[in-house]
């Protein structure tokens, strides 16, 4: 537990209240995001967008792996430099990172003003008041009462259905930092998704740290296939997309209930590796061969599915034998979209004390290696919607060019922020659709994204 420390600074009552708030990491912590920004607005803050000319500056930190602690170090010393020229501005350090190292976070940046983990921020107000002592003794958990100031872009928003981790894969800390799996109730989910859609959301991204896990923690093996049942009479819901499960845990029921209209057919199934000794010591379910198994029965059952993975390179053990076993893999899989990570070795967990380290240079060659082969792969996939017509979801209008106006948007084989955008063109003189879903015909295709033209 990180508690926040005696303030010896004023409440901020008197100052002038405004906040802005540096999200970094992933979906989930964007969520948690949100609902600091909400519950400060909600407590008389104005959010804002520039920390130079805020009140107040909320770091929320990653800690996941290396590279993402070294981001939030130079987030907080940017913030910090901001304080240094401005001596009344007030620095919070929140999140992932500081829950698991804020020891060591205070002591290398001792300027900042709150410190808070990953229990409170539905009361970070009164962690700025220093009306909060004692902090809650688990993860916090969101629901539809919680205060949100949703801030993605366009007519979607993710959902968190769940906080926390059951598995225990060798090389990953969110266990660690957020505690065992905790579900939300189908009701408050449904609730939420319920106020979204009457602000004009037509999708919702449901995320967890495993969402095909959802509802185990209370016994209930259907768990996501009932929810997303619940979705499907939501009014105004047009989307619903599946963010970050587990290979193992996809089953017959869910590629079921993925059959129905409003389901996006998108999977996001992080497969990590494919060599069956490497596999082994990550402590994941599916070998390479198993998981080819698996896309063949998702893309039987799913005409037109698209599947994202992720994996990690230079695990310890991993050598020429082992990589080569992941370079046929991916060829063979066919990934539509994925993304690779360089092995982080993480205090705390199995992998960390593990023999056969590979060097970072060799890592990184082998992750452009990968990414190379992927962009080929995607490159041929785009190329098959040539011609086709889509479904897409604009997100932004860019400023009229050339005689010719851009809508940017995306397919439903394509997750936000993650994935490639689709550069939808209109005459200027045409009318800018009345609707957030619009239909356009693929003209072009290029590594991750596409072009098309507005369809009368």
């Amino acid at each position: 537990m990180t508690p926040a420390p005696p303030h010896d600074r004023p409440p901020l009552a008197s100052r002038r209240k405004t906040v802005a708030l540096v999200s970094l990491g992933c979906a989930k912590n964007l969520v948690d995001s949100e609902v600091m920004l909400g519950a400060l607005k909600a407590s008389g803050y104005a959010p804002i967008t520039r920390p130079r000319d805020a009140a107040v500056v909320i770091v929320n930190t990653c800690g996941f792996i290396r590279p993402a602690r070294e981001e939030a170090e130079k987030a907080l010393s940017a913030a910090l430099r901001l304080k240094k020229r401005d001596p009344a501005k007030t620095v919070v350090a929140a999140g992932c990172y500081v829950e698991r190292w804020g020891e060591e976070l205070r002591r290398r940046f001792p300027e900042v003003d709150v410190w808070t983990g990953v229990r409170d921020f539905d009361r970070i107000a009164g962690l700025l008041a220093g009306r909060l002592i004692r902090g809650r003794d688990g993860t916090f958990l969101c629901t539809d009462r919680s205060p949100r100031l949703v801030s993605t872009p366009g007519p979607w928003a993710y959902v968190k259905i769940s906080e926390g981790c059951s598995h225990h894969c060798g090389f990953c800390a969110i266990p660690l930092i957020k505690g065992p799996y905790i579900s939300r109730s189908v009701a408050s989910v449904v609730r939420e998704a319920r106020a979204l859609a009457a602000q004009g959301v037509k999708e919702v991204d449901l995320i967890s740290h495993d969402t095909t896990f959802y509802g185990r923690d209370r016994g209930e093996r259907h768990g996501l296939v009932r929810l997303v049942e619940r979705l499907l009479g939501v009014p105004g819901l047009e989307w619903i997309r599946l963010l970050y499960g587990y290979p193992e845990e996809v089953t017959d029921d869910l590629l079921g209930v993925m059959t129905e209209a409003q389901v996006c057919r998108y999977l996001d199934l992080p497969f990590q590796h494919a060599d069956p000794a490497i596999v082994r010591a990550m402590g994941r379910g599916l070998d390479g061969d198993r998981a080819l198994e698996l896309l063949e029965r998702i893309r039987v059952r799913l005409p037109g599915v698209a599947v994202r993975t992720s994996l990690i390179v230079g695990f310890p053990g991993e050598g020429r034998r082992e990589f080569a076993a992941l370079l046929r893999f991916v060829l063979r899989a066919r990934f539509d979209h994925l993304g690779v990570f360089a092995y982080s070795p993480e205090e705390g967990t199995r992998s960390f004390a593990s023999p056969g380290r590979v060097r970072e240079d060799v890592k990184e060659r082998r992750r452009a290696e990968v990414m190379a082969l992927q962009a080929e792969i995607s490159r041929a996939r785009n190329r098959s919607y040539t011609g086709r017509v889509l479904d897409v979801l604009v997100e932004a209008v860019e400023p009229p060019a050339g005689g010719r106006r851009v809508l940017e948007g995306r397919t439903r084989f394509q997750a936000p922020e993650v994935d490639g955008r689709v550069r939808v063109s209109l005459p200027l003189r045409a009318s800018l659709p009345a609707r957030p879903i619009v239909r356009a015909k693929i003209t072009s295709a290029g590594r991750y994204d596409l072009r098309a033209e507005l369809v009368p």
